[in-house]
């Protein structure tokens, strides 16, 4: 009764219904509260069985508000199959406008596989990889840049030894019909969702639609598609539900986010100025951009120089930054 996790779903049932996973966890104003996330099941018989997610990182906007008007929207006859909706994972973290829950400081995509009886993001993380992503095919879990972040729009997999598995997801990742995917390289025992989506059986497809805390049009019509893009490819809907998208204009190009190497860290505290933005393509050598110090009015500015060429991914938002902050990551383009 004061731990654990449960949900009041029945993953079996056909029609449209809405439940929670919920975890008691006893506050100063509420000894026996309840976190309570919020889940739409849609279901039409047998078929491909999808899990859509989003709000895994609380200030991570695109899909949460994408992922809300789908479950106002989607009825048991527009599918084939199954569709489970969470647009809020993070519940507390949503709320509160940050990345991480407020309650235990938790970063939900930094804790799976979880544990039943830790606190509240570990507990989620647990049942989403024991119980929920399981009973799915197909996991999408929806990110962008996040407050601090300006993130090139991309679809993300997980690198899979199992070359069918693999395959499988390439195409699902070019079904989002996003500019460009990157495929990480992580292993088996990521403490990610798409980590824990390998380990429940499920291909886990992922990406970054937006960033900078907010949501823009470009940003919401690149989700909408996206979340469309993949119904249709699994034969789940015949035609869009989101509206009418501009069509994809060229294949996914693919890129690799590998080491640590492709990043620039700060290395103290300081105020991070760019050179280049997302989407840029840089050699090895190229100035990234400068780091300040306004403590010390006398000092040069730093030049900070990429030690990889590529394309450049994502940049820092905030300028002030501290010792250990990722300033700017590069992704290494594949050949077909």
């Amino acid at each position: 009764m004061h731990s654990g996790v449960f949900h009041d779903l029945d993953f079996e049932r056909d029609g449209k219904a809405r439940g929670h996973v919920s975890m008691p966890f006893s506050v100063d104003r509420s000894p026996y509260f309840h976190v309570r996330t919020p889940v739409v099941t849609v279901r039409n018989g047998p078929g491909p069985r999808l899990l859509l997610m989003a709000g895994n990182h609380g200030d991570e906007y695109e899909g949460e508000l994408t992922l809300a008007r789908l479950a106002r929207r989607l009825e048991p006859a527009d599918i084939r199959g199954a569709v489970t909706i969470l647009p809020v994972a993070n519940r507390p973290a949503v709320i509160a406008a940050k990345r991480c829950s407020p309650l235990d400081a938790g970063n939900l995509n930094r804790a799976f596989p979880g544990d039943p009886l830790g606190a509240p993001t570990g507990r989620l993380a647990w049942m989403l990889e024991k119980e929920i992503f399981p009973r799915h095919d197909v996991v999408l879990d929806l990110h962008s840049g996040g407050t601090s972040m300006a993130h090139l729009p991309c679809s993300l997999i997980e690198k899979d030894e199992d070359t069918a598995r693999h395959a499988r997801a390439l195409d699902l990742l070019q079904a989002l019909g996003m500019p460009y995917g990157f495929v990480a390289a992580n292993g088996p025992g990521a403490p990610t969702s798409m980590g824990a989506a390998r380990r429940a059986g499920a291909i886990g497809v992922s990406g970054e639609f937006g960033g900078g805390g907010t949501t823009t049009p470009a940003s919401m019509a690149l989700t909408a598609r996206a979340i469309d893009g993949l119904m249709m490819r699994l034969g789940i809907t015949a035609a869009p539900l989101l509206g009418e998208h501009a069509p994809v204009e060229r294949p996914t190009a693919l890129l690799s986010l590998a080491r640590h190497s492709q990043a620039i860290y700060a290395e103290r505290r300081g105020w991070w100025e760019p050179a280049v933005e997302p989407g840029a393509a840089v050699a090895a050598g190229d100035l990234a951009g400068w780091y300040h110090d306004l403590d010390d009015d006398t000092a040069q500015e730093q030049p900070l120089r990429f030690a990889e060429a590529g394309i450049v991914i994502s940049c820092r938002l905030h300028t002030m930054s501290e010792a250990g902050d990722c300033l700017i990551q590069v992704a290494e383009p594949l050949r077909a």
